[in-house]
This record gives C-alpha cells, sequence and structure tokens, in this order.
C-alpha cells in the first residue's frame, strides 16, 4: 500500500487551489449577473458562455490541478497523460456551459423600468425550481466525471483503488455544489452577495476535491518503473499562461461591457438631447409662422 500525501508541499497548494476556485467562482457570477441585463439572445449566449469558462474552467479545473500539484505517492513519481487532462478541462468547461444554459438562458432582468421608460421589454423569466435541480444534477455529474478523468490521467507504477462510499460522498456534494452555484447565478445581483457566493462555492469545489481524493488508495507494484506522460511541472507553465490569458480576457470584458446604469444614464442623456434639438426647432420655426401671418394681413399688421 502506498503512502499517499495531499499536502506534499504544505497548505500552499490548497491555498492555491481555494484561489482559483474563489476567483473562477467570482468571475462567472459576475458574467451570469450580466446575463440577466442582456438585450439580445446573443448576449446572452456570449455570457454564458464567458461564465463556463471562468467556472469550468478557472474554478474547477484549474483548481484541481492546483491541489494536484500537492499530491504525493511515497517513492513514486507522478506523471500525467496529457490527452486526458486536457480531456478533463474540455469536460469542465463544457458541462458547466450545458448547467448555465439550463438554468441561465431564462434568466434575465425584470422590466426595465425608471429611465428606460414604460416601452422597454422585458427579459426572459427567471427559472423555476425543476429547471435549477436539472441544471444542477447534469452539471454536478460532469463535474464528477472531470474529477475522476483527471485522476485517470495520473500515471504510477502502482494501481489506484476508490472507496465507494467516499466516490457517492464526493459526486454528491458535487451535484448539490453544483445545485447552488445555479442558484446563485439566477438570484444574486449585488456585488457584496456575489463575492459571499463565490467564497462559498469555492468552498464547496474544494471539498468535493479533497472528498473525492479521500476515496483512493494506491497499490504498489513490486518493481518501481517511471511511468509515461508529461511531469506536474512541465503542464505548469501552460496552465498557468493559459489561465492568466482567460483571466484578463475575463475582466476586461465584464470592465468595457456597459451595465444596466450604464444604459439607462445613456437612455436618459438621449432623450435630454432629442428634448433639445425640439425645442431650438419650435423656436427656430415660430419667427417663420409670425412673418407669414404679417404678409398675409391687409392691414399690414
Amino acid at each position: 500500500m502506498g503512502k499517499i500525501d495531499h499536502f506534499t508541499y504544505g497548505w500552499i497548494t490548497p491555498a492555491l487551489a481555494y484561489a482559483m476556485s474563489f476567483l473562477g467562482a467570482l468571475l462567472g457570477l459576475i458574467c451570469t449577473a450580466r446575463v440577466r441585463t442582456a438585450r439580445t439572445p446573443g448576449g446572452r449566449a456570449r455570457w454564458l458562455i464567458l461564465a463556463a469558462w471562468a467556472i469550468g474552467g478557472t474554478g474547477i479545473w484549474v483548481m484541481h490541478f492546483m491541489a494536484m500539484l500537492g499530491f504525493g505517492v511515497s517513492g513514486q513519481e507522478i506523471r500525467y497523460d496529457v490527452p486526458l487532462t486536457t480531456a478533463s478541462a474540455v469536460i469542465a468547461i463544457v458541462v458547466v456551459g450545458i448547467g448555465l444554459f439550463i438554468v441561465g438562458w431564462s434568466t434575465s432582468a425584470e422590466a426595465r423600468r425608471g429611465s428606460l421608460g414604460p416601452a422597454a421589454e422585458p427579459g426572459p423569466r427567471r427559472p423555476g425550481l425543476p429547471r435549477i435541480l436539472l441544471g444542477g444534477l447534469v452539471t454536478g455529474l460532469g463535474v464528477a466525471a472531470m474529477h475522476y478523468t483527471g485522476m485517470a490521467a495520473m500515471r504510477l507504477d502502482g494501481t489506484i483503488h476508490y472507496d465507494p462510499r467516499l466516490v457517492a460522498a464526493s459526486i454528491v456534494i458535487a451535484g448539490v455544489a453544483a445545485t447552488v452555484a445555479l442558484w446563485f447565478t439566477t438570484m444574486l445581483q449585488r456585488t457584496a452577495y456575489i463575492v459571499a457566493a463565490a467564497m462559498v462555492m469555492g468552498v464547496a469545489v474544494c471539498g468535493m476535491h479533497y472528498t473525492g481524493m479521500l476515496a483512493m488508495s494506491v497499490h504498489l507494484h513490486p518493481a518501481a518503473g517511471t511511468p509515461g506522460g508529461a511531469t506536474a511541472p512541465a503542464l505548469l507553465i501552460p496552465i498557468v499562461l493559459l489561465v492568466i490569458f482567460v483571466v484578463i480576457g475575463l475582466i476586461y470584458s465584464v470592465l468595457v461591457a456597459p451595465t444596466e446604469e450604464d444604459r439607462a444614464a445613456s437612455a436618459s442623456f438621449d432623450q435630454l438631447i432629442a428634448g433639445r434639438r425640439s425645442q431650438e426647432q419650435s423656436r427656430a420655426q415660430a419667427p417663420a409662422a409670425v412673418s407669414v401671418r404679417r404678409r398675409g394681413d391687409p392691414a399690414g399688421r
């Protein structure tokens, strides 16, 4: 039986894992909040795709890889199958995207009010509980599939076994965490609530990961060999660069996109300009009308 250490480098790897999970959840929730203010189907789809990249890619898959950096088995060099590792990332992004589209496609702001005027059209209604539960089930199963696909990508000179009870517990945690996350995406809009929700989601995702890891045991082979695949440090550099580019892109998209307040202010400004132009045209037409009346008066009055 191989001795497993989940914290080879101390608390730095779980801390980094939680930071990545929190960051991804935060950016994803911000993106889904923008879904509720999107005016067109294309706008909603764009924000949901960005949210899937943030939550599935950064918040779940990168968190998984960061946590795996601290995983070790005594006397073993651990490597990773690159195609399977890539597949686990694709699974995370795709299944989170599916869950977000199930729930978020029908999610938008309530009827535009205030300066936008009563004629503004309302967006889609908030999703009901059955839709949230379905999205949570799909996403939770996908997150669990991502985790165990990532574990299947691990190469070492031994045989890996799993405790079925802890595996089931990790899947339940994934499902509950996904359902709560999707509920957050439909209900929260204030910044303070979004930050708090991202912190909760980070704890839930990390809890699912380490529960799944506790289910694992390793029986080493008598003759140790060198497994094939890439080492974790070799994968770390491209993953870090990818995360940087993705995070920068997400932050840029959020900052440059107009908010509902921006649209309201722009509409008010346009109405103000239109009113002033109308007044100027009325003033310009008034002297001409008086002149016409005077020319038509026989007395010259």
